[in-house]
């Protein structure tokens, strides 16, 4: 096997010999301690007129932190089979043998799927005439529980020897947990298709994070970087400052991740989510943990929270982990109508956490305090908690909603306990 890249060092730069067509660690060439510095500088131009930026918290260990690893399949013009990653703008396959960021395991169970697709006669999947079978492998694994998922995206649901394939993979791998069939038979560039198929185990694993155990599905979203997120989410319970008497909303709530853990030092936790699988998995996690002072909605969570409001329901903290994009003026609107004394805001871009907190910021909240965490070591990207707090708690923001969905939730909660 080859190595990718050279390893200058602790804190010495990082030189990954494909690094320049993949495109994924924009900061190769840069000694960590020099990441972490351009990172802070760059939420601090952004986020200083807020308030105040805490310096960035690192990784002892900036390497081998992903705990999901995704590997497009395909064929070089002489016929060999590669598995990679997109160069930087294309679909052209880069072959990658092992990455300086992805978790070391499941980049070897990766080889070993791409060495088995001869001996069973499996072809790999051509975008440009939709012929192949094995489109994507990915690998899930989770760090404390050691748990190993493997997903074989395929074009179609027959799968030659499908029993004898999964039987040597696991040969080769024994601590593989599970193995399901993904399939994505349509022309598109999403990873995952809709429907899985369980070869092997139980069709999920279980890891633990801040001392809940969570479900993770081939769909769930769940952080790839472990190890930061305890950090992250540890730092947002921080900042909510809970003593156990207060009602607690977790909007964008997913798998219930940052609720659930929340849910200890909380009165009530409130989970909003409008995946539908992801509210399965939610509900599927309190379970398992015993957590009973929770409830999920699947619902669009700015109407919810406008209709709480509304009919005179309060919330005293507010969780916020939106997508890349922030949040729209709708949900930000909506968390000024519930009137929260405390916003935390856990952003994956400071910018459009600028923007957004420039919106809060205009309508009665203040910034506390801002605490960036290096979740993506070697990558450009940057995670930010924020805390916000309500410069008049006490007042009450009335507008005019339809109470229809507001009631309708209230039932459905009654339904789910």
């Amino acid at each position: 096997m080859n190595k990718t890249y050279n390893e200058n060092g602790k804190n010495g730069a990082q030189i990954c010999s494909v690094f320049k067509k993949c495109g994924g660690c924009q900061y190769q060439g840069m000694s960590y301690k020099e990441q972490l510095k351009k990172k802070e500088r760059e939420v601090q131009g952004l986020l200083k007129p807020f308030g105040k930026v805490k310096p960035i918290l690192g990784m002892e260990e900036p390497y081998y932190y992903r705990n999901k690893v995704h590997a497009v399949f395909g064929r070089e013009r002489n016929g060999n089979i590669i598995s990679g990653t997109y160069q930087a703008g294309t679909h052209k396959i880069v072959n990658i043998d092992e990455c300086m960021i992805e978790d070391r395991k499941s980049g070897e169970i990766i080889r070993t799927i791409r060495s088995l697709l001869k001996s069973f006669r499996i072809r790999t999947y051509d975008e440009d005439t939709g012929y192949g079978l094995l489109r994507h492998v990915m690998v899930r694994r989770g760090f404390s529980s050691g748990q190993i998922m493997v997903v074989l995206v395929v074009s179609s649901p027959i799968f030659p020897s499908k029993n004898n394939f999964v039987k040597a993979l696991r040969k080769e791998h024994p601590e593989i947990t599970t193995v399901v069939l993904n399939i994505n038979d349509k022309k598109t560039s999403m990873v995952l298709g809709e429907r899985d198929i369980v070869l092997y185990g139980k069709g999920y694993i279980e890891d633990t994070l801040c001392g809940c155990v969570f479900r993770i599905s081939p769909q769930s979203f769940y952080q790839v970087n472990s190890v930061q997120t305890e950090v992250l989410y540890g730092k947002a319970i921080e900042y909510a400052g809970l003593t156990g008497k207060e009602r607690v909303i977790d909007a964008y709530c997913g798998i219930g991740t940052i609720g659930l853990i929340a849910s200890g030092q909380a009165k009530e936790v409130i989970g909003i989510e409008l995946n539908k699988d992801a509210i399965r998995d939610a509900r599927t996690n309190a379970r398992r943990n015993g957590i009973t002072n929770m409830t999920f909605i699947n619902a669009d969570a700015g109407k919810c929270m406008v209709s709480m409001a509304q009919a005179g329901e309060r919330a005293d903290v507010v969780f916020m982990d939106p997508p890349r994009a922030g949040s729209d003026e709708a949900f930000l609107s909506s968390v000024v109508t519930l009137n929260p004394e405390k916003v935390v805001y856990v952003s994956c871009n400071p910018e459009t956490l600028a923007r957004d907190l420039k919106y809060l910021t205009g309508h009665g909240y203040r910034v506390q305090e801002m605490q960036p965490v290096d979740m993506f070591c070697w990558c450009e990207h940057v995670e930010t908690v924020c805390l916000l707090s309500n410069r008049k708690p006490d007042t009450k923001v009335r507008i005019d909603v339809d109470l229809e969905d507001y009631y309708r939730i209230k039932d459905s909660k009654k339904n789910q306990n």
